[in-house]
């Protein structure tokens, strides 16, 4: 995979156009899709990786895995979902405190912008 399908399919899984994540990322509209024909500034690259939430070194391919400087720990949070966590059941806690459902539908509002 080259780094422009590496970051086209990242960006897929997120829901994001290379567009929009070109913007995100204060790149021109249009730059990424440049990356096929030239390797962008490292400034640049990793700039994309920051909103994409992936290493630089996995957009150039020299690992698989998308978080490989993340602990165990920052890899299984960093990817939930509050809102399907929550319709399943899940008990979120704060400092080691669960947070009840009073509490709990009061951040929902809050997220969803209510």
């Amino acid at each position: 995979m080259t780094l422009l399908d590496r970051t086209k399919s990242i960006a897929k899984e997120r829901g994001i156009s290379l567009t929009d994540l070109a913007i995100k990322a204060g790149l021109a509209e249009k730059s990424i899709y440049s990356w096929d024909r030239s390797n962008p500034k490292a400034e640049n690259l990793e700039k994309v990786a920051t909103v994409l939430g992936v290493s630089t070194d996995f957009l150039l391919g020299r690992t698989d895995e998308p978080n490989h400087y993340m602990n165990e720990t920052e890899k299984m949070l960093s990817n939930i979902d509050l809102k399907k966590a929550t319709s399943n059941g899940a008990v979120l806690s704060w400092g080691g405190v669960d947070i009840d459902e009073e509490d709990m539908a009061i951040i929902k509002r809050l997220l969803e912008g209510k």
